[in-house]
């Protein structure tokens, strides 16, 4: 059964896996890269090649959302997989079901900063960012946009019904604010260890969770990206430049640096989420 790491792009799912890849594949919570590897992508080609021909074909990949999931839990085991895609149903293909499903972490970060770190990302000016999040849009293989480690179609809704898609039923899932992350990370890692002990067994102390917060801070990670041990960032289109993953993180403050009539219309389109997630007053 999977437990799915869902996020929108540039949310902090990259954070939230450094952290439980620390918590469950570790003995001593010190991370390191290479454990990102436990928690592998889906959708992603080799999960789906034996099952399709061609990957340039939605469709087709839609088609296979489930046989491959099935596939995938035949061994029984609990498994973590961290996703972009929005839990959707197209067509009458539903991108997952709960014979495959056992839980869901939504990691959610302020729309308003979202924006800003889209446009670093993906080489993107401010207003092209947010008609990104105010549009549906399908990544992967060169269409809209290209990230090669994604290596398969991944269909992307706007910002506010990706998060409903993941959160509509309350059942089995924890949702986890960047904005908490950073305020108090040690409250957030104890939710998050509360809500895997349901579905597997990990040992955790005080000396594991000490080393998983100095190892996976925001400073840590980027000094690690900066030594080239980071092997998930991608290009700048313009200069065929590596992109810093981890660029501004906390320092990502949307006030001040993102214009009125930006931050005007994702209050106006996102209002009803952005009150419920407590982004406005």
């Amino acid at each position: 059964m999977i437990i799915w790491l869902a996020s929108y792009p540039k949310s902090g799912n990259t954070w939230v896996r450094s952290i439980i890849s620390s918590l469950l594949y570790t003995e001593d919570g010190i991370f390191n890269f290479k454990l990102l590897k436990k928690i592998d992508q889906f959708p992603k080609k080799a999960y789906f090649k034996e099952f399709i021909n061609n990957f340039n074909n939605f469709n087709e990949i839609k088609k296979n959302w489930i046989v491959v999931q099935d596939k995938i839990n035949l061994d029984n085991k609990v498994k973590l997989f961290k996703t972009h895609q929005g839990k959707y149903t197209v067509e009458n293909d539903n991108f997952t079901n709960e014979d495959n499903s056992c839980g869901v972490i939504y990691v959610v970060r302020d729309p308003r900063n979202v924006v800003k770190s889209i446009s670093n990302h993906y080489t993107l000016s401010i207003e092209q960012s947010l008609k990104f999040m105010l549009s549906v849009k399908i990544i992967g293989n060169g269409k809209d946009i290209k990230e090669d480690h994604l290596g398969i179609y991944t269909l992307l809704g706007t910002w506010n019904d990706h998060y409903r898609s993941w959160t509509r039923n309350k059942k089995n899932l924890l949702v986890i604010r960047y904005e908490d992350l950073i305020s108090n990370t040690q409250i957030e890692i104890e939710k998050i260890i509360f809500f895997l002990k349901k579905y597997t067994d990990f040992k955790t102390s005080d000396s594991k969770i000490k080393n998983i917060l100095k190892t996976t801070s925001f400073e840590s990670l980027k000094k690690m990206e900066s030594e080239d041990l980071f092997i998930e960032g991608v290009l700048n289109k313009e200069t065929k430049s590596k992109v810093k993953f981890f660029n501004l993180g906390p320092k990502n403050k949307w006030k001040g640096e993102v214009n009125d009539n930006i931050i005007d219309s994702i209050e106006k389109n996102f209002e009803k989420e952005m009150l419920e997630l407590n982004y406005l007053n």
